[in-house]
């Protein structure tokens, strides 16, 4: 079998591009070069770059490691995206020109994104990729924030990248380009730009903050596409569609939506030909997406995990834990504002979407990095229900499914690790917690953005303990029947 290359003519078979990508320019560097980038703004991309043409391929730099580079770089940046619906279809993406991977990847970054051709620097580097505190100001204690404040003229984090690229614009006379987060960050504009600011602020270039204030611009933006990880599975579909070895192919659902705030200093591609809703303010889809979809996703996830269920389409498949996943999505509508949307509707359309019988996306990958998630997929959401009069107890669940994830124990008695930012200090914290008040002060110690007082205190404290006890002594698959006699 033939590996996917650029070998194939453009145009020269149905699943290849329409155009030659060999003939446009790349006008964007994107940081982080993961599935979801893959599936989401680079479909976007190469569906503007069939409609309307225009110097906007991307040229992606993988900081965590080289095994994309080494995977896309001898395709010539093409890859299959695999599409799971009531049909599998495929489509050879065309819009990557290549990845930066490797020992000198800031260094090669920063030659890329100081190229006048580069008008915008998007970003997927997941929550706890970027050194942003909560409030959105830099965290100077993110390693890769504290690596580069001591040598930012030779940076390898998002932040340092980003100040040190527009830092050397700024003095050739290039002008700024456009920065572009498509992470679940709420806020992810307004708070990268704050970090930038801070950071540059903390550089030598007393003027260089206010130029980047004044000039460059970082839209918030919403982005929704499930996109599994890739399996043997996904290459042995690609090639099956293609008829070529794809060591990169990409798996996702056919719904995908993304909403910008058109905010674009130095141009962008064509995307609202292919469907990108650009708006003023994204703050109300934001909400609409994090706290349905994200913090659905966040219950299940954990509530699967512990009731032995691999994927999400095996939740909805449990018709008491589906319920459940009604039931949130139902509550987190209550909390959303500022929508002319059905939200009934989208929940509907949520539900069938993670029910999904092609798609495998596992729970375990959810599970990952809930620190950084559920302040606000869930927190925010109980807060505003208990401050309305309604009952949190739908998101109380949620807390309590993740607590009770977090004290997993192995046959030793030890705690099983997780896949978080704040494992270790979660782990010492619970190591010695014997009791469900104990467990709840010790994780509220650790994340009080998570379980501030009204969720830890008081009668919703002891509510949400009690939850924890339940799953603890009866097991999650039990919980989940009587959680749902419950909310009748």
């Amino acid at each position: 079998m033939t590996r996917l290359s650029a070998a194939v003519p453009a145009g020269g078979a149905a699943l290849w591009p329409s155009y030659d990508p060999t003939a446009h320019g790349v006008g964007i560097v994107h940081l982080g070069l993961g599935n979801f980038a893959r599936a989401h703004l680079l479909a976007y991309t190469d569906d503007a770059l069939a409609q309307a043409g225009g110097d906007w391929r991307v040229t992606g730099v993988s900081l965590r490691g080289t095994a994309v580079a080494e995977a896309l770089n001898p395709q010539d940046g093409r890859y299959t995206l695999v599409t799971r619906g009531a049909a599998t279809q495929a489509r050879v993406i065309g819009a990557l020109a290549g990845v930066i991977a490797g020992p000198d990847t800031g260094a090669q970054a920063l030659a890329a994104m100081t190229d006048p051709g580069c008008r915008i620097v998007s970003i997927t580097v997941t929550e706890k990729g970027y050194g942003i505190t909560s409030e959105g100001r830099l965290d100077r204690a993110h390693p890769a924030v504290a690596a580069d404040l001591r040598q930012p003229a030779a940076p390898a984090g998002v932040i340092g990248l980003i100040v040190a690229a527009l830092a050397q614009r700024r003095a050739a006379g290039t002008g700024p380009f456009t920065v572009l987060s498509c992470d679940n960050l709420s806020h992810n504009g307004q708070k990268l730009r704050g970090a930038v600011l801070d950071f540059a602020q903390a550089t030598e270039d007393a003027a260089l903050a206010d130029w980047i204030g004044r000039e460059a611009t970082f839209p918030s933006t919403m982005v929704d596409r499930i996109t599994p990880a890739s399996t043997d599975t996904t290459a042995a579909t690609a090639r099956s569609l293609t008829g070529y070895d794809d060591l990169a192919a990409v798996e996702t659902e056919p719904f995908t939506q993304w909403v910008v705030e058109d905010r674009f200093c130095a141009g962008r591609p064509a995307w609202e030909r292919t469907g990108v809703l650009f708006v003023a303010d994204v703050a109300p889809y934001e909400q609409m997406k994090l706290r349905m979809l994200n913090g659905a996703h966040s219950m299940l996830a954990y509530s699967g995990q512990l009731s032995g269920k691999t994927h999400v389409r095996d939740v909805m498949a449990d018709p008491a834990h589906a319920l459940l996943v009604r039931r949130h999505l139902a509550a987190a509508a209550a909390t959303v504002t500022g929508l002319n949307i059905d939200l009934g509707a989208y929940a509907a359309a949520l539900a069938e979407r993670f029910a999904n019988p092609a798609i495998a996306h596992a729970t375990a990958q959810i599970t990952m990095d809930g620190t950084q998630k559920l302040p606000q997929r869930i927190t925010a959401a109980a807060l505003e229900a208990i401050a309305a009069g309604r009952t949190p107890r739908p998101f109380l669940f949620a807390l309590g499914a993740w607590i009770a994830y977090l004290t997993r124990r192995d046959s030793a008695g030890a705690l099983i690790p997780v896949d978080d930012p704040k494992a270790a200090l979660l782990g010492a914290a619970l190591a010695k917690a014997r009791t469900p008040a104990d467990t709840l002060a010790a994780v509220a110690a650790v994340c009080p953005d998570i379980l501030p007082p009204a969720l830890a205190q008081g009668a919703v404290g002891t509510a949400l303990a009690d939850i924890v006890a339940m799953i603890q002594r009866e097991g999650m698959a039990t919980a989940i029947l009587r959680e749902g006699e419950f909310g009748r």
